[in-house]
């Protein structure tokens, strides 16, 4: 069995990452990118799915770990009846090939060691030929090569490679594995000592200049840190979680592939990078942004690849058994092909943004956003999947129709604020519909609330984003209203879940657990509406859900107390930095981006 999610930490490079558990287990690796196929596939399977494992080899009496401050260095302490070792594990930034380092270093006594390493590549599938080399092993299958470098002898048993060693106070043993392409020649080695060092060095330089004061200025660094180790450097892109097919519900079937770049993160992500003093890569991001809706806007999509790719065929592995039996497990994502209406949205509320915060000329990308006006115009009306990309029949979604408003605000706003050029009597002419067809549809006065579509008596935590993009004040009467509806209806143990699943709106069997942005979404909602200890309260309860190293997933289970779902998970933290800042700062995300009249 894979361990707890909550019991992973990450390590990462800016192009890929690896997943270690407390047990020193590397569960998770795809390499050469975060999308490519996994080397290590354990978490989604067993050992015999690949994984690298260092780690005492008699019994454990505790295990503490902890980040270097300020990197994504990872040191695991494990004490034994005989003494103690410290693990330290990276994954240096590319020189020029991905390298994972791992340093074992006697601090207390003599401790016996045990290293497997069982290699695995395509997501757990193909045994390589593994052959000895001067100073380790490499293993070969198709075009992947990994090499293992380390002084400790090694041996083969079983299809795997092993090793028992002892390691007394003071003595270090290093080990450094390296991919490369199989027909290119081995890449220079690389001291695992001398990388791990440069490493932290790397990170703090990067983390030193966050601007991160207040009360969660530690949770909000290692948050922003966490969103640039998902951040692919070539590009800009930042992936949505770091891995695939980890259950929203332990058993279940929504199980899917996050390790693409979803166009509904945009703003929230250029709010907290922004907001941290982090300009250069809010400009990657936006510029990621440009480059992968360019063309034709009919054909926007809600993801992309981390280089922008368009077609992200979903397929199922049938040879993997899923986490804690979770199955299928998925790769690619059908949702790339869905009509969602509002992502429109947040692609010209996140250009909008940034406009107003100087990141560069609008009039680079207006045309762009003239034209996704322009298909909106002509199609706001039309049902969509939504943002829950729902695998049900379409509908009249609320939230769509709202983000559908949002892009038709920003445009009129980016003639009335920046000068640009644009038919705004029309422009404004179509919001008010929108915004009228919204009032008149979705709100239910029998619930005193608005619902998640159309004719529908059922609520959806999404709709917690209206007074959180200025579509009606966070005291209008009607958002009270829902937010009072949401906290009877959907939160549950104190945490907020999407939607209702019981009933048959996303195709899909029910049960998962607590969408924990949407909750952050909550507590922003309290700061507008005043209630600033309520949001205190929930925010810290939200806080306390981070794993000791400062890791979120995307859900929460309540009534197991376990985090579910891909991990970590890009939204989860962005959310978590965004609330943090509208409970600390005069004007946080919420008010400044809500605060916009219809």
């Amino acid at each position: 069995m894979p361990s707890r999610i909550e019991d992973y930490a990450l390590l990462a490079d800016c192009q890929s990452v690896a997943l270690v558990a407390k047990d020193g287990s590397i569960d998770w690796l795809c390499l050469p990118r975060f999308d490519s196929g996994a080397c290590f596939a354990a978490l989604l399977g067993g050992p015999e799915n690949g994984r690298w494992q260092i780690a005492p080899a008699g019994p454990v009496q505790s295990v503490r770990r902890r980040y270097r401050e300020g990197t994504m260095v990872l040191e695991t302490e494990y004490e034994t009846v005989d003494g103690s070792v410290t693990v330290v594990d990276a994954m240096p930034m590319r020189t020029p090939r991905p390298d994972v380092a791992r340093v074992v270093v006697g601090t207390r006594g003599v401790v016996r060691m045990r290293m497997e390493l069982v290699i695995r590549f395509d997501y757990g599938s193909v045994v390589p030929w593994v052959q000895r080399i001067d100073g380790g092993l490499q293993a070969i299958a198709g075009p992947d090569r990994l090499r293992l470098i380390t002084p400790v002898t090694m041996r083969g048993e079983n299809l795997k490679t092993v090793a028992d060693f002892e390691v007394c106070a003071g003595d270090r043993a290093p080990f450094l594995l390296t991919w490369y392409p199989s027909h290119e020649r081995a890449p220079p080695h690389v001291d695992p000592d001398e990388a791990i060092e440069q490493t932290s060095l790397d990170w703090k330089a990067w983390s030193d200049r966050c601007v991160s004061d207040g009360p969660y200025g530690n949770l909000v660094k290692r948050s922003l840190l966490t969103l640039k180790a998902m951040t692919y450097a070539p590009t800009g892109g930042i992936v949505a979680a770091a891995t695939t097919s980890l259950p929203e519900r332990i058993g279940g079937v929504r199980n899917w592939d996050y390790r693409y770049c979803w166009l509904r993160d945009a703003t929230f992500t250029l709010y907290s990078l922004i907001n941290a003093g982090y300009d250069d890569e809010a400009r990657a991001w936006r510029d990621w942004l440009l480059r992968a809706i360019a063309g034709d806007p009919s054909q926007l999509q809600v993801l992309y690849g981390i280089a922008g790719e368009r077609r992200i065929l979903e397929t199922e592995l049938p040879w993997l058994a899923g986490y804690e039996g979770s199955k299928p497990v998925r790769i690619g994502n059908a949702a790339s092909r869905q009509l969602q209406l509002d992502v429109y949205g947040e692609v010209m509320d996140a250009l909008h943004l940034s406009h107003r915060v100087g990141l560069a000329d609008q009039d680079a990308s207006w045309q762009l956003q003239r034209a996704l006006v322009g298909f909106l115009e002509n199609n706001w009306h039309l049902p969509d999947q939504g943002i829950w990309e729902v695998r049900g029949p379409r509908r009249q979604f609320t939230h769509s129709k709202v983000m559908a408003w949002v892009a038709l605000d920003r445009a009129v706003k980016s003639v009335e604020q920046f000068g640009l050029q644009g038919p705004i009597t029309r422009w404004r002419a179509v919001r008010s519909d929108i915004h009228r067809s919204v009032c008149d549809e979705a709100f239910d006065a029998s619930l005193g609330a608005f619902v998640q579509s159309y004719g529908s008596k059922e609520l959806d935590a999404s709709l917690l984003m209206i007074p959180l993009v200025g579509f009606l004040p966070a005291t209008d009467p009607r958002v009270r209203g829902t937010v009072a509806a949401i906290e009877r209806q959907l939160m549950r143990d104190g945490f907020v879940t999407r939607y209702v699943t019981e009933s048959s709106v996303d195709g899909l069997p029910r049960g998962e657990g607590a969408f924990l942005p949407c909750s952050f979404w909550l507590a922003d909602n309290y700061v507008l509406q005043g209630r600033d200890e309520e949001a205190r309260t929930l925010f810290e309860r939200l806080a306390a859900l981070c794993n000791d190293v400062g890791l979120l997933a995307e859900e929460y289970d309540p009534a197991t107390s376990r985090l579910v779902g891909n991990f970590p998970q890009a939204f989860s933290h962005v959310s978590l930095v965004n609330t943090a800042r509208n409970l600390s700062a005069a004007e946080g995300p919420a008010s400044h981006r809500g605060a916009r009249e219809p």
